[in-house]
């Protein structure tokens, strides 16, 4: 049962890496044609109105992990730990988005949020496992 709570450290590590002001970026031309990189939280509108969606998107999707995980730590349903599985891998997809735009647009605060999110998928799928074996 206490095992179970591990899976929440890795998505409050990842919201508080979302809340910092390094993850999304966005490159802004000038006149002149000099480049100015602009980085901030996951959670602020700024990227997601220059049509970088994949920030924001994985902090809500992150939000959502965060609130399943809580529920699946306390009651241990295992339909419950498939949601918080899809739920984590769909953050993990969008948390590569912002790579469609280019590498300019990726942080290591960013990578550090997908590294995350793929770890956190690791201990959801052997939670997964140890419940089908005991289920044997």
């Amino acid at each position: 049962m206490k095992r179970r709570w591990i899976c929440l450290l890795l998505p409050i590590l990842t919201i508080v890496l979302e809340l910092l002001p390094y993850g999304a970026v966005c490159n802004f031309g000038s006149p002149n044609g000099a480049v100015t990189r602009e980085t901030y939280s996951y959670f602020s509108l700024v990227p997601f109105g220059y049509a970088n969606v994949g920030p924001m998107i994985t902090a809500v999707l992150s939000c959502i992990v965060l609130v399943i995980g809580v529920a699946y730590c306390a009651s241990g349903k295992r339909a419950l730990l498939i949601s918080l599985l899809g739920t984590t891998l769909l953050a993990f997809i969008f948390s590569g988005l912002p790579l469609l735009h280019g590498v300019s647009y990726y942080s290591l605060v960013a990578g550090m949020i997908s590294l995350s999110l793929m770890l956190e998928m690791i201990v959801e799928v052997v939670f997964l496992i140890k419940i089908n074996q005991s289920d044997l």
